[in-house]
């Protein structure tokens, strides 16, 4: 018997990836072990939080209807069904973007003390921006990051930014929201016309903005969760693509493929799971976290951390973990059962 009975997945989020963050947490709530636990999904946008289906231990899953389904009470976080109230013990937080990676959701179980299975509220803060995170990374002498330029919506005049940007960066570049995710308003940019149309995308999606200089090379992953002994390191995926690079319709509508395990020498292999370990132990994280890299001539390139990496069957994650040969519904309760690790 684990340390907790109730399970609630939450997926849902107020920001673009909502639809991805329903597919990955179903696919988890599917995987976790229902001779174990109770799961419960929960479906969490701009506030409301509803019951979406149960699974009792060694039962079928139970959907509930959407015009029926019980709220959730915030106040001890626990729901009411069939006059029965359940008190969730847990936490496996599947909501890609705000609030889930950027540390809310994170505060909110930490006020109520319920363990989770991400990065703790302020990890997680820091992650989300990739301004910061990369700064915080900057001085590590085992990985590069790219020159970039940070923009605040209203913060600096129109005009001259983009000359000034293609003058410290060089063309091409990408703008990205600093706190955006599945490559929502994401551009790559070409020429100096290019910049503005691209700065109005990415502040579509976020008030403050990366200007980043492209790196040439090969865009590589690689996950660490804690295994209940020390942080382990998932096999190294290489991302194909003949996108411009690894956008949403690369990413999710099979415009691009995965090599698991890349193909890469060992020693590099080995080296960009040691750096990826480093990383999680820097930015003290917890749960299962993804690092992205270019892997260029000249070293390899730090890109950006994922506290909520996409769980769907054709996702990242769950590809390195059945090449590394573990099963997912045992290394879904290695996460659950060692979340605490960093926290």
């Amino acid at each position: 018997m684990g340390k907790y009975r109730n399970i609630a997945v939450i997926y849902g989020s107020d920001s673009s990836e909502w639809e991805v963050s329903c597919r990955s947490g179903e696919f988890v709530a599917s995987r976790i072990d229902g001779s174990e636990y109770n799961v419960y999904e929960i479906f969490a946008r701009f506030g409301k939080w509803s019951l979406v289906s149960y699974r009792r231990i060694n039962s079928m899953r139970v959907i509930i209807p959407e015009q029926e389904r019980p709220q959730i009470d915030k106040t001890d976080f626990s729901v009411t069904a069939g006059g029965e109230k359940v008190k969730f013990d847990f936490a496996y937080i599947m909501q890609h973007g705000t609030p889930g990676e950027n540390g809310l959701i994170q505060g909110y179980f930490e006020m109520l003390s319920v363990p989770f299975s991400s990065c703790s509220s302020f990890v997680s803060a820091m992650t989300f921006d990739k301004f910061s995170c990369k700064n915080y990374l900057r001085d590590m002498d085992c990985v590069k990051c790219a020159d970039d330029m940070f923009i605040r919506k209203g913060g600096v005049p129109d005009s001259g930014i983009a000359s000034d940007a293609v003058k410290r960066l060089g063309l091409p570049m990408f703008v990205k929201p600093t706190d955006g995710g599945s490559s929502f308003g994401v551009t790559k940019v070409k020429t100096e016309e290019d910049f503005m149309p691209a700065l109005d995308l990415a502040f579509s999606e976020g008030k403050t903005v990366l200007a980043e200089a492209s790196v040439t090379g090969r865009e590589i992953t690689c996950a660490v969760y804690f295994n209940g002994r020390e942080p382990e390191a998932l096999p190294v995926i290489e991302i194909v693509t003949d996108h411009e690079f690894f956008d949403y319709d690369a990413k999710y509508n099979g415009f691009s493929h995965e090599i698991c395990p890349a193909e890469l020498p060992r020693e590099t292999f080995s080296y960009v799971q040691d750096v990826s370990r480093k990383i999680y132990g820097r930015l003290g994280c917890s749960g299962v976290v993804r690092m992205d890299y270019i892997l260029s001539e000249d070293g390899l390139y730090f890109l950006e951390v994922n506290t909520i990496p996409g769980m769907t069957a054709a996702s990242l994650v769950p590809k390195m973990v059945r090449t590394a040969g573990l099963d997912m519904t045992e290394f879904l309760t290695t996460l659950i059962e060692n979340s605490g690790y960093n926290k």
